[in-house]
């Protein structure tokens, strides 16, 4: 089994709604204010909420991502953070491969019933290309 077989991304947005909150770092507030055009200074004040002491992305109205647009989906997508970049391969799924199921529940590019050690190798290896990617 591969990444691809587990995931195909259905461009729905789930992803962008709630969950606990994307979580960004200094890198994500650079690039997504180079993108666009924005003072990394009051950034945080202005797009985001704190969660404990890191900032995640504010959400709308409608509780997406105060960048995501029904139509155009992401607005930020070539500097989208990393934990965007991620999804569904997160860090917590190499040990918890047991969420993988949970997160599927809202996720319909996701295929329920994957063998947890695949889940575990495969999780591992996207974080692997996606750190040396980001120069993690």
């Amino acid at each position: 089994m591969n990444a691809q077989e587990m995931f195909d991304c259905k461009l729905c947005g789930q992803c962008c709604k709630g969950f606990g909150g994307t979580y960004v770092d200094e890198t994500d507030i650079r690039k997504i204010c180079d993108y666009i055009k924005a003072d990394p200074d009051t950034f945080v004040e202005k797009y985001c909420d704190m969660s404990g002491s890191r900032p995640v992305l504010t959400l709308g109205q409608d509780g997406c991502c105060i960048f995501f647009d029904s139509e155009k989906q992401c607005t930020i997508h070539p500097v989208k953070p990393y934990m965007c970049r991620a999804w569904p391969f997160i860090k917590a799924l190499i040990s918890h491969p047991e969420n993988w199921d949970i997160m599927a529940n809202s996720c319909p590019g996701m295929k329920k019933g994957v063998p947890p050690g695949d889940i575990s190798g495969i999780a591992a290896q996207e974080k692997e290309k996606l750190d040396r990617a980001f120069n993690r």
